[in-house]
């Protein structure tokens, strides 16, 4: 069976460019919480129907009993689609038969910025680890190099310093190993205070 090329995760193109984006009182982000493994049948759905939507997916490469290296795209958030909209077009988006419940993201702002962060990230090929864990500590942001303006909080992984992004509204993130990185602590990050919708 031939391995798919990665589809379209972020629709339109241009959405994280959009001025207003997370502070419009018309269209607000909704959390789509979709039937097991629908999220891309959501987000192939979602392109006709004309609805902005953002479903991070990341490489995540396997190796075949014959020793063959496979590389596939699976969601960082399974289970999550986000989508971007007034009442008429989740109301649409329930129509596709791929959303199992949605839920109004009250902080648009915050998650427009931590999906920003995200979708950079991706865009710059940065090998993510996903997270279901989240770990308080202190809030940094990188300084300089490629990674410059990213923030997350400095944990321990595996013997590793990595650099804990998330998505605070589903209490999840990913990490990224964190090399020669020059950051400054800008505040101290606790999740407690976050929803779990997990």
């Amino acid at each position: 069976m031939p391995i798919l090329a990665k589809e379209i995760d972020c629709y339109p193109e241009d959405l994280f460019e959009w001025q207003n984006l997370g502070c419009e009182t018309d269209r607000i982000w909704w959390a789509l919480y979709t039937m097991a493994r629908h999220e891309k049948e959501l987000m192939r759905k979602l392109v006709p129907l004309g609805i902005p939507f953002y479903g991070p997916v990341i490489p995540k490469r396997t190796r075949s009993p014959g020793g063959r290296v496979r590389e596939s795209h699976v969601p960082l958030f399974p289970g999550y689609v986000f989508i971007y909209g007034d009442h008429s077009q989740r109301y649409d988006a329930l129509t596709t038969n791929c959303v199992s419940r949605y839920l109004p993201v009250a902080d648009g702002v915050q998650l427009t910025e931590q999906l920003r962060q995200f979708r950079r990230l991706i865009e710059m090929g940065v090998p993510l680890t996903p997270e279901e864990r989240l770990q308080p500590g202190d809030l940094v942001r990188v300084r300089r190099g490629r990674l410059a303006g990213i923030e997350g909080v400095v944990v321990r992984r595996e013997g590793r310093t990595r650099l804990l992004v998330a998505v605070d509204f589903l209490r999840r993130g990913a990490t990224l190993v964190l090399e020669d990185c020059d950051f400054e602590v800008i505040g101290y990050k606790s999740f407690e205070s976050c929803r779990s919708k997990s």
